[in-house]
């Protein structure tokens, strides 16, 4: 037998970063999920794949492909009308009138119905990547990502100067921030495709400067300030996508200022003692804004929390937590019939689907009958308007 030789150092580890490329490139491994990331997947698996078969298919569609003359912004800018608002029938040209809880059909949506396609889109494509491992999901995904973001003939702009304008009355109004709550699944998406390779890096600052655009005028901006500091789910949605784009881009400053809000406003203001939200529970629709509410508070609860700083944990002095929140809602979200107030005046039939909070505070609280009142609930809602208020519609990319 000949005698053993070393190869020098630097060879042998030339050798071995390449044998490590090569066999990285025969077997891409998948993401790795924990212990409970793998029970939510294998409840949904089926409908992750299925999802990202729909996705696959789609093209991209940004708010530069559709116009309202009614708009007083540009062709890069969102812009939708309020909901709840309608033409006056004693002034048919005058400014329209407010009917809470009512939607009017007529009013202009297509911004807001590209943005939830959106992140609908990257949502199952990075649920699949991470399921399955497979980078021709990240590829897809990224196409949409750079249409919105990047590439300068199709891209939105940086603000929310035109949403939820109301016709006669206002060209936008700070209210209208909680449509881009829909973007918090295409940073979340975008976190967890980011180690694949697949997305090339100029690119990608490229967006967190636009989000770090964005995070500016939610800061600074009136109709920002107007909405973080509304005393209802308006307020929890600013927090909540705040906090989630300023984690994408790694701003620290608002991150804790987000935190700092959801301990002494979010949770002392808006929860009653019992774990309920009397703001929510005096609208027309009191049962599906507390489900919303809860999923927003949960949401952030989530994304922020911290091994130093707990939100999940945290309560208030008088006793106020997330997990009194949930214990409130479950209850009804189990069994909708012992809900003891009126059925909200639209979408009571639609309610609850398979909510946030439940999956979520599941895996903090060990509370298996909450995972299983999620399992059981419709992962696949089809309706628009369930769609747009379910902050979180891929639970799989947001557990570690």
């Amino acid at each position: 037998m000949p005698p053993i030789t070393k190869k020098p150092k630097a060879l042998r580890y030339a050798i071995l970063l390449l044998g490590v490329s090569f066999f990285s490139f025969i077997n891409p491994g998948k993401p790795t999920l924990s212990p409970y990331a793998q029970k939510v997947a294998g409840v949904l698996r089926n409908h992750i794949l299925k999802e990202a078969a729909w996705a696959w298919q789609q093209q991209p569609v940004t708010v530069t492909a559709s116009f309202s003359p009614r708009s007083a912004g540009g062709k890069h800018d969102f812009f939708s009308e309020g909901d709840y608002w309608w033409p006056d029938p004693a002034h048919p040209d005058g400014p329209y009138i407010q009917k809470d809880g009512m939607t009017n059909p007529e009013n202009f949506v297509a911004h807001r119905l590209a943005m939830v396609r959106f992140s609908r889109i990257v949502g199952a494509l990075a649920s699949a990547y991470k399921l399955t491992g497979d980078t021709k999901y990240v590829s897809k995904a990224w196409a949409h990502c750079r249409a919105w973001f990047v590439d300068t003939a199709t891209s939105m702009n940086p603000s929310l100067l035109y949403a939820q304008a109301i016709k006669g009355r206002f060209t936008g109004r700070g209210i209208g921030i909680i449509d881009t709550i829909q973007l918090m699944e295409v940073v979340q998406g975008l976190l967890a495709m980011e180690a694949s390779g697949v997305i090339d890096r100029p690119s990608m600052e490229k967006i967190r400067d636009w989000f770090r655009q964005y995070i500016g005028w939610l800061t600074t901006h009136p109709y920002g300030k107007d909405e973080m500091n509304a005393e209802n789910n308006h307020g929890s949605c600013w927090v909540m996508q705040t906090g989630v784009f300023a984690k994408f881009v790694g701003d620290e400053q608002t991150m804790d200022y987000c935190r700092s809000r959801f301990r002494t406003v979010l949770l002392p203001a808006q929860m009653e003692k019992d774990g309920s939200f009397p703001r929510e529970l005096k609208r027309t629709k009191p049962y599906g804004y507390s489900i919303f509410n809860l999923d927003a508070m949960a949401t952030i609860c989530q994304s922020l929390s911290t091994k130093d700083d707990d939100l999940w944990r945290y309560t208030t002095a008088d006793g106020k937590s997330m997990e009194k929140g949930i214990r409130y809602l479950q209850p009804f979200i189990a069994d909708k019939s012992r809900w003891p107030l009126k059925p909200d005046v639209m979408y009571w039939n639609e309610w609850p689907v398979a909510q946030p909070a439940l999956v979520f505070g599941a895996g903090v609280y060990k509370e298996e009958a909450w995972f299983d009142t999620w399992k059981k609930l419709d992962h696949n809602p089809q309706v628009d308007e369930v769609i747009r208020n379910l902050p979180v519609r891929n639970p799989l990319i947001w557990i570690p």
